[in-house]
């Protein structure tokens, strides 16, 4: 109860003192004084620029609590870290967990979606897409929280499992509480097909392939079909992508880009960066996990640096830093394996082995 009542309390905050578009309303006869109520398309626009702003690194330090990831001995690493990697939930010292900021993009995408009708100054098209990618944003929340934060979906357990608060409302009376695996799922699949009606940029150009795009919303759902153990749907969303845009990065040229850089060839959105400055320094690759690249894995020697004695021979992590040239929420390499995956499902292994083979040909 005290998570729900501290949820609660964002939302209210939020809600009056940073953009005041909702209940509060009724107690403003005028503009506050260095605040901007949005009207526009522009403001609007700037709305869902700062979520897209928002860091949301919880995915990296969740890789502390695996056999993959070991937090190096520093003084530093360990004071913000060890209880990441020890699994104390009660009373942590160092850094947290920060599923608030989810609900705050929770919450100015909702904004933007239930005042689309007033959204002034830009044409039918602009406010679509703005629309469109709010629905998105709210979807991709719900999905990266109740992943970190529920049980993952099972036909079974789905219907009957709660997991977090679906937030799909800007009513600050409104008491938080938790929803089921099947209803969040239910929700995200939803507010995918309103950001396919929506949205109509099929790519960005670099530099604004942050933004949630027509080939990101297949991407998207590829994803979440297959969590859910769709495996046709889940097949027929990547193959959409895949029919516009299937580059590779090709390791095997001295000039390929990482293929999680905004720049790359792969890229199909480019908004997260899952690490922190303080969260990449700190993650070592341990030694079993590096040994699961074979000989011939041309990965290896571009992921991870020399072992280092002083930290158990733990390898550290050159694939990505906290820096905004790592920017990767979707690309096409996972289209592959997800196709390749789901028709390995469906037993259509000649199938599923192309995909694959076509990946390792770029890795290899």
């Amino acid at each position: 109860m005290d998570k729900i009542k501290k949820l609660y309390t964002i939302f209210i905050i939020s809600g009056c003192l940073v953009l005041s578009l909702t209940s509060c309303d009724s107690f403003l006869d005028i503009q506050p004084v260095g605040k901007v109520i949005p009207n526009t398309l522009e403001e609007y626009r700037a709305l869902i620029t700062t979520a897209y702003g928002v860091d949301l690194t919880d995915r990296g330090m969740c890789d502390m609590r695996t056999e993959d990831i070991s937090v190096s001995k520093d003084e530093f690493d360990q004071n913000n870290f060890k209880d990441i990697e020890r699994w104390v939930t009660s009373n942590p010292s160092g850094t947290e967990f920060g599923w608030s900021y989810y609900y705050q993009n929770i919450y100015y995408a909702n904004a933007i979606i239930n005042k689309k009708n007033e959204i002034t100054e830009g044409s039918e098209a602009e406010i679509n897409q703005l629309v469109g990618e709010a629905y998105f944003m709210r979807g991709y929340m719900h999905f990266l929280l109740v992943n970190l934060y529920g049980q993952p979906y099972t036909k079974e357990g789905a219907p009957t499992s709660k997991a977090i608060p679906l937030k799909l409302s800007l009513d600050l009376e409104e008491m938080p509480t938790r929803n089921t695996v099947e209803e969040i799922y239910a929700s995200i699949l939803s507010d995918i097909e309103n950001a396919r009606q929506l949205i109509n940029h099929k790519e960005w150009e670099t530099g604004y392939n942050y933004r949630f795009s027509k080939l990101a919303v297949d991407a998207f759902e590829s994803r979440v079909r297959l969590y859910k153990g769709e495996w046709q749907a889940a097949y027929n969303a990547a193959e959409r992508v895949l029919e516009q845009k299937n580059t590779l990065e090709d390791y095997n040229n001295n000039d390929f880009q990482m293929p999680n850089t905004y720049t790359s060839v792969e890229s199909i959105t480019a908004y997260e960066n899952v690490y922190s400055r303080n969260g990449i320094n700190a993650s070592l690759a341990t030694p079993t996990f590096v040994k699961m690249f074979k000989e011939g894995d041309l990965r290896t020697e571009r992921y991870f640096g020399d072992a280092d004695e002083k930290n158990d021979g733990n390898y550290k992590i050159i694939k990505t830093d906290e820096t905004s040239q790592y920017k990767c929420t979707f690309r096409t390499a996972e289209l592959y394996l997800n196709a390749a995956e789901a028709l390995a499902q469906l037993d259509q292994l000649p199938e599923a082995r192309d995909y694959l083979l076509k990946l390792m040909e770029k890795r290899y």
